[in-house]
């Protein structure tokens, strides 16, 4: 045989098996996986804390550094009712709405400001991640949504998310996963069990998120909580960060 017939035959073989592998993925069940934001994949250098800061300077003209006001893994919302709480300025839904106008307002403002970044291994993840067809990728997060797609676009992966649960939805982070299921379910046609769904963050608030859900939880130590102060609150699995990311999916079936 010449060496361009084994050549095309060699060729023939690997979009075979290339085929094959496609195939095999395509029967794979699908898997729904939640990410948080902040402290997952992306670290936005304060900027966020800044906007909330210079939003109560300029609608209540009150100088405060936030800083015994929590904020990782709170939704936006309860942030807001927590600072208007501090400064006794009734949370009533009127103050809460504008306050979050404001702080989208001062977010956009902030972030090309800021020296933020992906955290290690996210972008490249979330490439993998978005080739398998067996996964949908979405957000359950803290952030209101127009929050999320300003800081998601300003770092570039705003569109490997299908949709998302937002503080919009909910002030109660634990109540989030129910919409994001629903919105799974409207978007692909199915109900997906508590068994195929994962929740990823950095924070032990995602981490009782996933479980009040029945989801599977992946605690990642990129954020504010060290791997040990994670560890006692027992996600299914707990990790550095993304940045191994062929080993991440291997560990974890995706």
């Amino acid at each position: 045989m010449s060496a361009s017939a084994t050549g095309l035959v060699a060729l023939k073989r690997n979009l075979g098996l290339q085929s094959a592998i496609e195939n095999l993925k395509s029967k794979m069940p699908k898997r729904l996986l939640l990410f948080d934001i902040d402290g997952t994949l992306i670290n936005s250098a304060g900027a966020g804390v800044q906007a909330l800061i210079l939003t109560l300077a300029e609608r209540f003209g009150i100088q405060d550094d936030l800083s015994d006001i929590e904020i990782a893994g709170v939704t936006d919302s309860g942030i807001v009712v927590s600072i208007l709480n501090k400064h006794k300025i009734p949370a009533t839904h009127e103050n809460i709405t504008a306050f979050l106008d404001s702080y989208v307002h001062f977010l956009s403002l902030e972030l090309p400001r800021r020296k933020g970044k992906l955290l290690p291994g996210v972008l490249e993840l979330l490439e993998k991640l978005k080739s398998r067809k067996h996964l949908v990728l979405a957000l359950l997060t803290g952030n209101v949504s127009r929050g999320a797609q300003l800081k998601l676009e300003h770092y570039g992966v705003w569109h490997f998310f299908e949709f998302g649960a937002f503080a919009d939805d909910h002030q109660d982070r634990n109540q989030l996963g129910p919409f994001a299921r629903a919105r799974a379910k409207e978007k692909h046609g199915r109900e997906f069990s508590a068994a195929e769904i994962d929740v990823i963050g950095d924070t032990p608030r995602d981490i009782a998120c996933g479980k009040a859900l029945g989801a599977r939880t992946i605690a990642v130590a990129t954020g504010t909580w060290s791997r040990d102060r994670l560890a006692k609150h027992g996600p299914d699995f707990l990790i550095d960060d993304l940045s191994d990311v062929d080993r991440l999916i291997n560990t974890l079936g995706w």
